[in-house]
């Protein structure tokens, strides 16, 4: 009575449903990478994690697609190295690096190709293949070369963003092999280490795509194990090999694109144009104010090249080839993106087809498989195979846990990283609650009916929801006397996740005829 002074009708409301939980999203990758620029109006971006929804608005903030150089020269004439602003280019040694040979109808080219920067066109790859919100960490434009330092450093801005789940570095392996393997050491460690736990790093298999002797076989996936160690493997799922793209077609490559490592007479004779088809180009050089002709190559050369060329046809496939030849791990990102929406996380994100990509650089076979996907160290490596008849499509869903039966699926450490979180964010409203029975039903009602909702949608295993989960939590069974006098509420929670059929097993056997 004391709260009531005037005579009247005094009217309480009391809350008559519980906390919820909000489900946390689950399929936001970040990106790491080179862009055009990193501008929001007059606001650099260089170095901050900036979220976006489509390609239009990654154009508006970041830029456009690198144009990588191509110096391409007579395989006697070895390909160029990058010149000095202003120098003519240089030749470099036939072996040198990044440079890659192409028999054409006119002899043999050695092409060398600048260190390019490919974010752009992963970025096309990861919205070709379903893709939606995702954060891009810009850490420079496109000049002074890939810098494993720069995209390390970046990881640790997405220490401050808890909306992440993934974290994809597809330049990572236009880096040096053993600087790509501490780069991806780093991704996993990010990912496992710390007071977050909350995202998982998709990992590409480093293949050295410009080898000197491309005849030789070389096992990247033993290359890669050997390189690459953690102690938060469940937290990875690396995926092999990279992916011929359809992103590029030849009308995509731009005339200055491609750079003569000779002189222009030089290498228009190595095309194999007979004298009429030579003096035909001549109308179609640029020429400087003086009328002298330009010895460079623009839209009109190239395209008349095009038309009077066939071997300046299989230089220019061959340039759009390796510019289309990408890793898949954005691939892999936009996939998980697209399961996540239209099954759940409890989906493992495999046999599923990739879009915008013509065939895996990589024939792999089963035999190639099985040790990929059950190797005795339990790295296991996720392949991207082509079924006849089915098409490309990705036939693993491994962490490199392999050998663990608690995380040896992606599709289980990304599903208990969304109940984990949801339950975490939704608990928050009972920090300094007393510690008592009525929170204690509240929560335990909380939880259940969120795992409740998981189960009917599939995320859980067993036929009845007592068989899907458990929550524990009372004096007595979580907790002890003293954990209530030091300030501690302790909750226990059992779930049955749902796990992939890897491997399906049908028994065939005659019987006797019975009539």
């Amino acid at each position: 009575m004391g709260e009531y002074k005037t005579p009247g009708v005094y009217i309480k409301e009391k809350n008559a449903f519980g906390t919820s939980v909000v489900e946390v999203e689950t399929a936001v990758p970040a990106f790491i990478g080179y862009t055009e620029k990193a501008l929001n109006g007059t606001e650099d971006l260089t170095g901050k994690p900036w979220k976006i929804t489509s390609m239009a608005e990654y154009i508006q903030y970041f830029g456009g697609m690198h144009t990588p150089k191509y110096f391409i020269s007579k395989s006697e004439a070895p390909a160029p190295a990058p010149a000095e602003e202003g120098d003519e280019p240089k030749p470099a040694p036939a072996n040198a690096e990044n440079t890659f040979r192409l028999k054409t109808a006119a002899g043999e080219y050695a092409i060398r190709v600048e260190n390019p920067y490919t974010l752009y066109l992963h970025m096309m790859l990861f919205f070709a293949n379903g893709g939606g919100p995702c954060y891009i960490v810009s850490v420079g434009g496109y000049d002074g070369g890939l810098k494993k330092d720069l995209l390390a450093n970046a990881i640790g801005t997405l220490k401050k963003e808890s909306e992440p789940t993934m974290v994809v570095i597809p330049e990572a392996t236009s880096l040096p092999a053993e600087d790509c393997y501490a780069l991806q050491q780093a991704m996993a460690s990010h990912c496992g280490d710390g007071m977050q736990k909350n995202r998982v790093a998709i990992l590409d298999v480093f293949i050295d795509r410009y080898s000197a002797d491309p005849g030789t076989k070389v096992d990247y996936a033993d290359k890669f194990r050997n390189g690459f160690s953690t102690n938060f493997s469940s937290y990875v799922a690396a995926y092999y090999p990279y992916l011929a793209t359809s992103l590029l077609s030849d009308g995509d490559v731009p005339p200055d694109m491609i750079v003569p490592g000779d002189s222009m007479d030089t290498f228009l004779s190595s095309l194999g144009l007979d004298e009429a088809q030579l003096n035909g180009l001549e109308s179609v050089f640029p020429k400087d104010a003086g009328g002298a002709v330009l010895k460079e190559l623009d839209k009109n050369v190239h395209q008349a090249l095009l038309h009077s060329s066939v071997t300046y046809q299989q230089l220019v496939k061959a340039v759009r080839e390796d510019i289309n030849l990408l890793p898949p791990s954005a691939a892999i990102a936009g996939v998980y993106s697209t399961v996540d929406s239209s099954r759940g996380v409890w989906k493992a994100p495999a046999n599923v087809t990739i879009n915008s990509v013509v065939k895996p650089s990589i024939a792999i076979s089963d035999y190639d498989q099985q040790e990929l996907n059950m190797p005795m160290s339990g790295k296991a490596i996720n392949a991207i195979r082509t079924f006849p008849g089915e098409g490309l499509k990705i036939w693993g869903a491994r962490t490199m846990d392999g050998n663990s039966q608690d995380w040896r699926y992606i599709n289980v450490r990304r599903t208990m990283i969304y109940l984990e979180q949801s339950v975490k964010n939704a608990a928050r409203a009972y920090v300094f609650e007393p510690n008592d029975a009525g929170t204690w039903i509240n929560m335990k009602c909380m939880i259940e009916n969120f795992l409740r909702s998981v189960w009917k949608r599939g995320g859980l295993a067993g036929a009845t929801p007592e068989d899907a989960f458990e929550v524990h939590v009372g004096l007595g069974d979580t907790m002890t006397g003293d954990d209530i006098l030091e300030g501690i509420l302790r909750i226990t929670v059992l779930v049955a996740i749902s796990r992939p059929a890897e491997f399906i097993e049908i028994t065939f056997q005659q019987q006797m005829q019975k009539s």
